[in-house]
C-alpha cells in the first residue's frame, strides 16, 4: 500500500503554495524519480536531509521503502531517538543496525579522512541489507551544499553505489527546509549536528569513552536551555561553542560553577567558551 494515515494528515496542513516555482518542479520531479525506483533503503541519520528522502520514499513507494540507521557510540542517544520518532511519525519501515568503525584505526586514529571509514562501515551494512531485503537502491540524503564542502565520506558512498537524489536533482539545503516545512514536517529547522566524533580536532584519538564525555557534556547544556551547542574535544580540555548571539549571555545566564565542576566531573581538565561562537565547517580549516 502507497502511503499512509499520516500523509493523510500532511496533506491537511502541508502549504505547498509557500514554494517557489523552482521548488515545487524539484519536488515534482524527485517525487516522480523515486516512483521509478521500485523499492529503495535509505541511509537515514534523522537528520532533515536524509528524513526528507524517507519521507518522500514511503509516499511514493509505501512499504517497498526502508530506513536504515547506523548504531555506534558515534551517534548521540537524543539523535537516536529523534531518528526513531520521525521515522514513526513518516510511517516508514525502520531498522537499525550496529557498525563497528571505531574498532578500525582508520576511523579511530582521526585522520582527515575519517569520514571515509564511516560510510565505508555504514554502506558494508546499507547494501547487504539491501540484498538480502530484496531492496534494489540505496539512498541517501546528500544535497548540492555538501558537494562544496570537504566530505570525503561522500566518495565512500558513491564507491558503494549509493544515489543521492537531492544532489542529482539539486536541491539545496535551503529547498530542503522549505520544501520539509511546506510539507508540514515539524522538523523542518532542526539545526545540523553532525556526529560526536566531529568534536575531536584531526589526529586526536576517538574512544567510546571520549564520545561519552562529549555527549554527556552537550546533554547537560541542552538540559540548561541551549539548543544548539558543540563541545570540542581536544586532550583533557572542552571547548563549548555556542551561537553568536548567546555569547553575551552565557555568564550572566548560566552558573558557571557548577556547570565547570559538572565537566570536571566528567573528566575534563579544562572548560572555556569560545569567543568566535558556534561556526560550520570549523573543522576543516
Amino acid at each position: 500500500m502507497i502511503g499512509n494515515l499520516n500523509f493523510k494528515v500532511i496533506s491537511m496542513f502541508n502549504q505547498l503554495e509557500i514554494l517557489s516555482d523552482e521548488q515545487s518542479e524539484k519536488l515534482y520531479t524527485i517525487r516522480r524519480y523515486i516512483k521509478n525506483l521500485d523499492s529503495v533503503c535509505i541511509a537515514y541519520s534523522g537528520g532533515v536531509d536524509s528524513t526528507l528522502i524517507a519521507s518522500l520514499a514511503f509516499e511514493q513507494l509505501g512499504s517497498k521503502a526502508i530506513a536504515i540507521t547506523g548504531i555506534s557510540p558515534a551517534l548521540a542517544n537524543t539523535l537516536r531517538e529523534e531518528a526513531r520518532r520521525q521515522a514513526k511519525w513518516i510511517g516508514v519501515k525502520h531498522l537499525e543496525i550496529k557498525t563497528s568503525e571505531l574498532d578500525q584505526s582508520s576511523y579511530s586514529e582521526n585522520p582527515k579522512d575519517r569520514c571515509f571509514a564511516c560510510k565505508k562501515e555504514l554502506h558494508k551494512h546499507t547494501t547487504y541489507l539491501s540484498k538480502k531485503l530484496n531492496y534494489k537502491i540505496v539512498l541517501d540524503g546528500v544535497n548540492l551544499d555538501d558537494l562544496k564542502d570537504y566530505r570525503p565520506g561522500i566518495q565512500a558512498s558513491k564507491q558503494a553505489g549509493v544515489i543521492s537524489p537531492l544532489a542529482k536533482f539539486k536541491f539545496s539545503k535551503k529547498d530542503i527546509r522549505d520544501i520539509s516545512r511546506a510539507l508540514g514536517f515539524p522538523w523542518w529547522d532542526k539545526p545540523a549536528q553532525p556526529c560526536l566524533s566531529s568534536r575531536f580536532p584531526y589526529g586526536h584519538e576517538i574512544t567510546s569513552e571520549r564520545l561519552k564525555m562529549v555527549e554527556k557534556a552537550e546533554e547537560y547544556l541542552k538540559e540548561c536551555g541551549l539548543s544548539e551547542v558543540r563541545v570540542r574535544c581536544q586532550g583533557s580540555t572542552a571547548r563549548i561553542e555556542i551561537p553568536q548571539d548567546e555569547l553575551k549571555h552565557f555568564f550572566n545566564k548560566y552558573n558557571i560553577s557548577e556547570l565547570v565542576q559538572y565537566f570536571s566531573n566528567l573528566g575534563f581538565n579544562c572548560t572555556s567558551l569560545d569567543l568566535e561562537g558556534l561556526v560550520s565547517g570549523k573543522l576543516n580549516r
